[in-house]
């Protein structure tokens, strides 16, 4: 049995992404960061200034217990790189409830500085690929339908009630 799946990641762009209060001009890029210690980078946009363009797909391999990814975007400076906005990312947000899988979501979330004020916008999408045996999160109620001789896969539920009249159909 697997005890990890893969998230497919599509970084897109970002908005209004600053360095200092001021406007970034070249050099952005974007870490994914899963909370077993893994990370994925993107490519630098050298042009897109403070509205950055990657269009990079990546697939980043969570293990089952994973709560969240960290996205940060970074900026090439002469000392080395420099985080300049950050999102923590929810994996409810587009893995298990009542989506169906391999769904693919697009999402932008708010970017926070060090000091925690508004620092832009990064876009994503995402695809979780989740295993065949591990896609039933929730337990099944009901009875297994079957049509004829064959199996459909699908499963009927009901709450049974008492009616004091006779059904006439």
């Amino acid at each position: 049995m697997s005890t990890s799946y893969t998230l497919e990641i599509t970084v897109i762009s970002g908005e209004n992404i600053r360095k200092n209060r001021k406007p970034v001009k070249k050099d952005a890029f974007v870490v994914i960061r899963t909370d077993s210690h893994k990370f994925y980078t993107t490519k630098m946009d050298a042009g897109g200034g403070s509205y950055p363009a990657w269009n990079e797909k990546v697939a980043v391999d969570m293990p089952m217990h994973a709560r969240f990814i960290t996205v940060e975007v970074q900026c090439k400076t002469s000392g080395g790189s420099k985080t300049v906005g950050t999102a923590r990312v929810p994996l409810s947000d587009f893995v298990g409830g009542y989506v169906p899988q391999n769904y693919l979501h697009f999402l932008s979330y708010r970017l926070r500085d060090c000091n925690g004020e508004r620092n832009g916008i990064i876009n994503i999408s995402v695809r979780a690929k989740v295993p065949e045996y591990a896609s039933c999160s929730r337990a099944e109620i009901g009875v297994p339908l079957a049509l004829g001789e064959t199996y459909s896969g699908g499963v009927v539920t009901g709450v049974p009630i008492w009616c004091a009249y006779p059904a006439k159909f």
